[in-house]
């Protein structure tokens, strides 16, 4: 069963949320599940850049305190797809909340500081993604945001959808929502392979709620999917915003978005 292999948890916290411009800050890879120990790595970078308040205010980290205990950047982002290479290359699918943000920011930071890119480097081993975003939009479709300020497929509204303890001192910290993305994972799993009658209350009497199309899937077939789910539900989102702002777009490209002409020389 998917949710019972190895996987490489990863997340990233950065400067700011355009995957063209902003920089890495901290990042996390962690092995764990399959039986085995969890293996964390994280890393601290001096991005090269002011860090921007409001990102100080999401992960607590200063433009000073990167300069004075951060590693030269471009040493990081080399560190961050070592180890994700490597991890792949054992079989370990990558698993993340809203991962296109991630990786393509790391594929835009590999070509800002000329380090090969992960898709390079993995050549024709096949890249295998699990995103929590996708599979739980995919499986819950359809979902109130719990307030005004918090959205309806946050890590920390999934985190409460399928009952999983939430530190709010720990959040937004990379390893902390690494780890919980992979428990989100091995829940929306778990219940994928359990009769609707054992569901919680909360998840079987969801409004469409549908997790067992997911039972016995490959990691081929799962990552297959999922490039399908995100185009169909970025289109939706965008059908949205278009209500109200017609020029509106959302980029359906999953689990990475393919740089500019520029950015692959």
């Amino acid at each position: 069963m998917w949710h019972h292999t190895r996987l490489c948890a990863f997340d990233l916290e950065t400067t700011g949320v355009d995957v063209e411009a902003d920089r890495i800050v901290t990042a996390a890879v962690i092995g764990l599940g399959g039986g085995a120990a969890t293996e964390t790595h994280e890393w601290l970078a001096d991005p090269g850049v002011e860090i921007p308040a409001e990102a100080t205010a999401v992960h607590h980290i200063t433009t000073e305190h990167a300069q004075q205990h951060g590693e030269a950047a471009r040493h990081v982002v080399g560190h961050i797809v070592e180890e994700l290479a490597a991890r792949v290359r054992l079989g370990a699918p990558i698993v993340g909340h809203n991962v296109p943000y991630d990786l393509t920011l790391l594929d835009r930071e590999c070509r800002r500081h000329s380090v090969e890119p992960l898709l390079d480097r993995l050549g024709k081993v096949p890249l295998r993604v699990l995103d929590t975003r996708v599979l739980d939009q995919q499986c819950l479709p359809f979902r109130k945001r719990p307030s005004e300020t918090q959205g309806a497929r946050q890590l920390i509204t999934l985190a409460q959808v399928y009952e999983l303890p939430w530190d709010e001192s720990e959040a937004h910290g990379c390893s902390y929502d690494a780890v919980m993305a992979a428990r989100v994972l091995y829940r929306i799993g778990t219940l994928a392979h359990t009769e609707r009658m054992h569901w919680p209350e909360r998840i079987k009497y969801h409004r469409k709620a549908s997790l067992h199309h997911l039972k016995e899937l490959s990691l081929d077939e799962l990552h297959t999917l999922q490039i399908g789910w995100a185009a169909e539900q970025a289109a939706g989102l965008q059908e949205w915003f278009r209500k109200t702002d017609p020029t509106a777009v959302v980029d359906g490209m999953w689990p990475l978005r393919p740089p500019t002409a520029g950015d692959r020389a």
